[in-house]
């Protein structure tokens, strides 16, 4: 696997992550405006398709967080292919031992960091006790699906890849199906008697995110794992460059719709759940992740339309840094009020949210701006 050596960054994939984000940091809160302005059926579904879903089912507002795994898979044989060059080998899992080591020594740093700014995102520094402390986190499960995918990557050929992200699914799948838990028995896919909920109410220190379920908990992060090697499988055969780019695309897109129709399938025995982070789930977003980054690809490292990139860009190229601010390390709430709340003011009633949800973005934007003209970046 990867056998062109180098590292060629795709802008592309710094903007999907950028747009990724985007609803994260503000972009659900304009949608939401709109659909109370409007009440346009479109904006009414646009709005319904930024927020969670309860149990099963997604919508677009749960694709935020596996999309973003994604796009750490894909990004991840352009990061080590400039060691092909050095090393003098062919593939990624060729490379030297003392090579690896320190690849491993990276990763270990960039995941126990991200776990590390997890915590603070969960407010470590508040000093609530270890009990109403949570330990779990989606900066956390990012490192962790990541560092797991990097080393069966780093480690294994492609075929053995493939065989690694069938097991995990499968795996799981058979786990949560047939392992039986205390007063549920086996197959229970509630949120308090699932296998996954269970293992966390019992190995998972302090507090959890719904009592007795958590998102981000144990169990659930072994299918994340087969997320972060889609995108891997994706990034290495974009890298390889064995066909044009316009086939490349049309490749990625009939990719793209297997996935999400095996994704379907799967979900009448195992239901498509983020919670859970069902096998079918990831199929079924990760179909979906390869399409979005097959178009993106498509608009700006093939046709070269990149003039509306920007604002995506800055967030992308720090996207770390953002979404721990405003996950409440800094308050654009209150700038952006201070700033253009006069002027908001002046505005008709009906405006007055969906404006200060603007001026956030806009003050959210000068922040990255800054942060960009002064080579100011989050390397983790």
């Amino acid at each position: 696997m990867n056998k062109n050596s180098g590292s060629t960054r795709l802008v592309s994939l710094d903007v999907l992550r950028g747009f990724d984000m985007f609803w994260i940091i503000g972009g659900e809160h304009i949608i939401h405006s709109l659909a109370e302005i409007t009440g346009w059926p479109v904006m009414l579904w646009l709005s319904a398709q930024m927020h969670h879903t309860v149990w099963n089912g997604c919508t677009f507002y749960d694709m935020i967080f596996p999309l973003f795994l994604f796009i750490s898979g894909v990004s991840m044989p352009f990061s080590f292919g400039k060691k092909l060059d050095v090393s003098g080998v062919q593939y990624v899992y060729e490379l030297p031992v003392d090579v690896k080591k320190q690849l491993y020594k990276t990763m270990i740093r960039r995941t126990l960091i991200l776990i590390f700014l997890g915590l603070i995102v969960n407010g470590l520094f508040k000093f609530n006790g270890f009990e109403n402390t949570r330990f779990a986190s989606v900066l956390g499960r990012i490192g962790i699906a990541w560092f797991f995918a990097g080393m069966i990557y780093l480690n294994f050929n492609l075929k053995k890849q493939i065989i690694w992200f069938c097991f995990l699914l499968i795996g799981y799948w058979l786990a949560m199906v047939f392992i039986p838990v205390p007063g549920f028995g086996a197959g229970n896919l509630t949120m308090e008697g699932s296998l996954e909920s269970y293992i966390d109410r019992l190995f998972l220190p302090g507090k959890l995110h719904s009592k007795v379920h958590d998102p981000e908990g144990i169990l659930s992060t072994i299918p994340a794992i087969a997320t972060g090697l889609l995108g891997i499988f994706t990034g290495t055969f974009v890298k390889e460059k064995r066909y044009d780019p316009l086939k490349m695309v049309y490749f990625l897109l009939l990719a793209a719709a297997l996935f999400i129709l095996l994704g379907l399938a799967w979900d009448c025995v195992f239901p498509i759940n983020k919670r859970l982070w069902s096998s079918s789930f990831v199929l079924f977003v990760g179909g979906y992740s390869i399409a979005f980054f097959a178009l993106f690809y498509l608009l700006i490292d093939v046709l070269g339309w990149k003039k509306w990139t920007s604002p995506f860009l800055l967030i992308g190229m720090n996207s770390i840094v953002i979404y721990m601010a405003v996950e409440g390390v800094l308050n654009f709430g209150y700038t952006a009020d201070f700033i253009f709340g006069g002027l908001i003011n002046q505005a008709a009633e009906p405006f007055h949210v969906l404006l200060k949800s603007i001026s956030v973005i806009i003050v959210e934007l000068v922040f990255l701006y800054f942060l960009y003209r002064n080579k100011l970046f989050l390397k983790v």
